[in-house]
């Protein structure tokens, strides 16, 4: 069974829940493609950094989900040290999209990528509201869901932050009416 990022759950709402999630490590490429099509070009670079492509030739858990975001709209080089999100950018049709390191993976001890496309990332924890939907991967259904997802926020009187995440926890080759995705946003924690 493939490991699954931990949270605790804060609140279940009737269409989302508000959850906790730890501070955490991503590989992550970020691919010049549309929506539909970014998961799957950035896919082989990820799967090849968790099955050797690093400098310590070691193989990591694969984990779920598979986060995509929207690219920043400037490319920004991140240092390497020592399981997916996609994103949008006004310089660039790309997304980021990322494989979430098993939880006992820091970033310290993340091995270093060969391939100079992938970037590890320390993610720090974070308050989110998550929207689950099974069915196919595409952009439609996504930002179907996220605006049910910013309706029911505004309704429970919660504040959103940062850019959307689209979470794909199934393999392709899942008939798409089992598959497990999910919309999620960052919440603004209440002082």
């Amino acid at each position: 069974m493939t490991e699954q990022q931990p949270f605790d759950l804060v609140q279940r709402y009737d269409t989302f829940e508000l959850r906790r999630y730890p501070a955490h490590v991503l590989a992550e490429v970020t691919v010049d493609a549309a929506f539909d099509d970014a998961g799957n070009r950035a896919f082989r670079y990820l799967f090849g950094y968790i099955t050797g492509d690093n400098r310590a030739r070691q193989s990591l858990a694969m984990t779920a989900p598979v986060v995509q975001s929207e690219a920043p709209p400037e490319s920004v080089k991140l240092a390497m040290t020592a399981p997916v999100v996609q994103q949008t950018s006004d310089s660039m049709d790309g997304y980021r999209v990322a494989f979430v390191l098993p939880a006992d993976v820091t970033l310290d001890q993340a091995p270093v990528p060969t391939n100079p496309a992938v970037h590890i990332r320390e993610i720090p924890a974070a308050l989110v509201a998550a929207i689950r939907f099974s069915g196919r991967w595409s952009e439609a259904r996504f930002r179907r869901h996220l605006d049910i997802l910013r309706r029911d926020l505004t309704a429970a009187g919660l504040v959103s932050i940062g850019e959307p995440r689209f979470a794909r926890f199934d393999p392709p080759f899942l008939p798409s009416f089992l598959r497990h995705n999910e919309v999620v946003l960052d919440i603004a924690e209440k002082v």
